[in-house]
């Protein structure tokens, strides 16, 4: 690696300095670093709640050491990564994340060996010279056609020689690589240089699904974080207001504690929660209304937060109907909890628990069950009803964390009902990660 005219120079602390400070995670106390993190903030609501955070380069090992086993157990020399999330996972670095998820220009490279190669932009080794397991940093992983124009074959070809190049030095010249997600001119350029690609999206999903000690203290502190903020927008929401204004609540308490983003823009209110997706908007907050939401918030370390919660809105009352729909959501979550456990198959959790009425049958959420990590993450179980067209086969494993929800509303309803609540796959059943209160209005 020495000799590599791409390894970072000395990227570790200098012996004969004094030990820097550190935080609770290990991370430096260094109010300038390139890295970014939890605030203040957080670490002292953690500390109030008696939440450990997690080592953050036991946490990195723990992923690197898990795509070098999955390598090799599939005898594979290597993977290459685009998905910034699985970038993230490998390497633990970030640059630019939303941009680069529809601009792909960066992109790592894991050799069952360890060594690492990441593609950032404009090569900027500062980015991830905090993370030691990074060997090299390169530039030349970009070939979209807003970057490149007509050069984008010429530029996938001289990335597709890089690959080849690092093939023959590090894996003898085995000409296979599993690959998740490339552009066309990528393939075509590896194509064309001889390079075998194999299946790297399900590697790298599979991978990522096992949460290690580290990864399970990050999510408890990242849903820890989100339910803080969550409280906050809770205590700005009334009548009156827009849906705007109370989502933005929700951006500016996560980005406070040291979040990162929101996928979706999941609020919606009164009769735009019939049916669901509608996504949050100018409309004013009624008296007397419904309002749900579905986070979708990458909080903390990058870990994703996925919790739904309904709020009644206003000085009434709930009506009948609106409790019951609760009820039905509340009673499809906690039942269905109670099918976690490792050994699992995705079809007992499909076909298991309970089941819904057959009023809200055709505006039914479109999985009971999803992985979340990261993101929303592999799997997704579907109902029984779409078990034919969408489901597959899988069962779960001590370390995987799954989001349970429904979504609760009749065709043509005046309103509906969101809930999801975050577990954890324990080793003899599972544990509920979410503490966020349900409103007690709805729940009466």
């Amino acid at each position: 690696m020495a000799d590599s005219p791409h390894s970072i120079p000395d990227p570790k602390i200098n012996p004969a300095s004094r030990a820097p400070r550190v935080k609770p995670d290990g991370s430096p106390h260094d109010n300038d670093r390139v890295e970014i993190g939890p605030t203040e903030l957080a670490f002292a609501e953690w500390a109030q709640a008696g939440l450990e955070a997690p080592n953050l380069d036991a946490m990195r090992r723990y992923r690197l050491d898990r795509i070098t086993a999955a390598l090799n157990a599939r005898d594979l020399p290597a993977v290459l990564l685009f998905d910034p999330l699985s970038i993230r996972y490998a390497t633990d670095t970030t640059n630019m994340q939303l941009w680069n998820a529809h601009n792909p220009f960066r992109a790592c490279m894991v050799f069952a060996d360890g060594h690492m190669v990441l593609w950032d932009y404009g090569l900027q080794p500062h980015l991830s010279a905090f993370n030691t397991l990074v060997s090299e940093v390169r530039t030349g992983g970009a070939f979209f056609y807003f970057t490149t124009g007509q050069r984008t074959e010429e530029k996938a070809a001289a990335f597709a020689g890089q690959v080849v190049d690092l093939l023959r030095e590090r894996a003898g010249g085995d000409n296979r690589v599993a690959v998740d997600k490339m552009q066309i001119a990528g393939v075509r350029a590896f194509d064309a240089a001889g390079i075998e690609i194999h299946d790297g999206e399900e590697l790298i999903e599979h991978v990522r699904a096992i949460k290690g000690p580290d990864e399970i203290k990050a999510m408890r502190c990242a849903i820890h974080a989100c339910e803080q903020s969550i409280a906050e927008m809770r205590e700005a929401t009334r009548p009156g207001i827009s849906e705007n204004d109370v989502w933005a609540e929700l951006h500016k308490a996560n980005i406070r504690r040291g979040g990162e983003w929101i996928e979706t823009r999941l609020l919606s209110s009164g009769p735009r929660t019939n049916p669901w997706f509608a996504e949050c908007g100018p409309r004013v907050i009624g008296e007397d209304e419904l309002l749900a939401f579905d986070t979708d918030l990458i909080g903390c370390y990058g870990m994703c937060t996925d919790i739904s919660r309904t709020w009644f809105i206003g000085d009434g009352r709930p009506t009948n109907r609106q409790r019951d729909m609760h009820q039905v959501a509340y009673e499809h979550i906690m039942t269905n909890a109670e099918l976690v456990r490792p050994g699992a198959t995705f079809r007992e959790l499909s076909e298991g628990g309970h089941q819904l009425p057959d009023k809200y049958m055709p505006q039914r959420y479109g999985s009971r069950f999803h992985g979340v990590g990261l993101c929303d993450e592999w799997p997704s179980i579907k109902h029984p009803v779409d078990w034919v067209e969408r489901g597959y086969t899988g069962e779960l494993q001590a370390g995987m964390m799954l989001c349970v929800e429904a979504y609760i509303g009749e065709v043509g309803g005046p309103d509906g009902i969101k809930l999801e609540d975050q577990l954890l796959v324990t080793e003899t059943g599972f544990e509920n990660l979410t503490r966020c209160p349900f409103d007690p209005k709805l729940m009466a």
